[in-house]
């Protein structure tokens, strides 16, 4: 089991969140994330807050041997070229541990305020398939390319048009629990593999989490198929329960 941790860029200072990051990385965690929004998701929501790509940018910068990605970038938030590129050059500030993290977008508040139209649910989906094609296209364009693989990530829980795209696009898969949500999902997403004739192993099973649920949830985890899990954590930054979910993974 593969252990990361979503460092929220919410109610704190670059200074900690990069502190978080290569405290992170030192301790030997697989992954670390972000989010992509432009406010606060829980608290004051007119508190401080970083935008994700560039906080990311700053963490490929700060680190030497984790993973890094968006959990997840919003498809709606970006030119799927652009973030194609912006991921590529973040990627090779890191040496190519880059993940491309991407889902279509839920949070109305950042739509609004931002200036972006928020539509539907299948609006917001059929954009992402879309976008999905233009990134794969335009990774193979980019001079120079990504140094790493730059794999896709797609956040998704959506059982008839989300999780197909997952089968049909993704080199990870995340979504939320408790476990035996997870697995009933986890069987869809084999389900349009084998509909689309793509091979499930060819998809990491990753899960984000809060911390409170505590390492004795790992092996529950494991049991329904996840192969990564990712542990939430928000200002100040407490990184005590991320080395007690590493131990129970070990």
């Amino acid at each position: 089991m593969k252990i990361g941790v979503q460092l929220h860029p919410q109610h704190t200072t670059m200074d900690a969140l990069r502190q978080a990051a290569r405290g992170s990385d030192a301790m030997g965690v697989d992954s670390i994330w972000t989010w992509d929004h432009f406010y606060p998701l829980y608290g004051d929501q007119q508190g401080p807050h970083f935008e994700g790509w560039t906080t990311l940018t700053a963490f490929a910068a700060d680190t030497e041997r984790a993973r890094l990605g968006i959990l997840v970038s919003c498809n709606s938030y970006r030119n799927p070229d652009l973030l194609t590129d912006i991921a590529r050059t973040a990627d090779h500030v890191s040496g190519g541990r880059v993940i491309l993290g991407i889902g279509a977008g839920w949070f109305e508040q950042d739509y609004a305020e931002y200036g972006y139209e928020f539509g539907s649910p299948g609006q917001r989906a059929r954009a992402l398939e879309e976008s999905l094609h233009r990134i794969a296209a335009r990774k193979e364009r980019l001079n120079p390319p990504p140094v790493g693989d730059l794999p896709i990530m797609i956040g998704a829980k959506g059982e008839r048009v989300m999780l197909r795209l997952v089968a049909q696009h993704a080199d990870l898969w995340n979504t939320f629990g408790p476990p035996d949500d997870f697995a009933a999902k986890n069987a869809v997403v084999d389900r349009w593999c084998d509909e689309v004739g793509r091979d499930p192993r060819a998809i990491e099973r990753t899960v984000l989490i809060r911390a409170d649920e505590g390492p004795g949830v790992v092996q529950a985890y494991a049991e329904a198929g996840v192969e990564h899990l990712i542990v939430q954590r928000g200002a100040p930054f407490d990184l005590v329960p991320i080395g007690a979910f590493l131990d129970a993974a070990r």
